[in-house]
């Protein structure tokens, strides 16, 4: 079958007419709200908690906040204000080893959290890999002037 030279340019000008039109759409999409609310980037957790938990304990109260709130499947970033149970003042100097863990299925994630404490007991939890629906409970261990764990648990979408 033999092509005319005026229908292969018609077949090129529609195709190149396709990828500009693709090309515009991506650029004119808006940014992921999420993504520009990372407190990694600045942005801020929730003024609402998504839960609160007790230490094993019951020494210590544990506030959790999530962005994006509610957590979804992939990176997330937490935030634990940590108080004492019986006085509500906030608890400094912890150090805190969170291993992100679905009971369900009995295993863990490849990416290890990082945490940076913020001051005045609040605790920034970032590369929280939750690569899959279901619940996760954030197995936390924590030392320094106390000892104690938790588990907060997170619902993924």
């Amino acid at each position: 079958m033999k092509h005319s030279p005026m229908g292969c340019r018609a077949v090129r000008a529609v195709a190149g007419l396709a990828m500009l039109l693709l090309l515009a759409q991506t650029s004119c999409s808006s940014p992921d709200p999420a993504a520009a609310a990372s407190p990694a980037d600045g942005g801020a957790f929730p003024a609402d908690t998504y839960a609160t938990v007790m230490s094993t304990s019951g020494a210590l109260s544990i506030a959790v906040r999530t962005s994006p709130q509610p957590p979804a499947v992939g990176t997330d970033d937490v935030q634990f204000t940590i108080t004492k149970a019986s006085d509500g003042t906030p608890v400094d100097g912890l150090t805190l080893v969170v291993e992100p863990w679905m009971p369900s299925m009995g295993h863990g994630t490849s990416a290890a959290p990082t945490v940076t404490p913020q001051g005045d007991g609040v605790y920034l939890v970032s590369n929280v890999y939750l690569f899959m629906q279901g619940v996760w409970a954030l197995r936390t261990t924590i030392s320094g002037p106390m000892s104690d764990d938790a588990a907060p648990q997170l619902q993924i979408q």
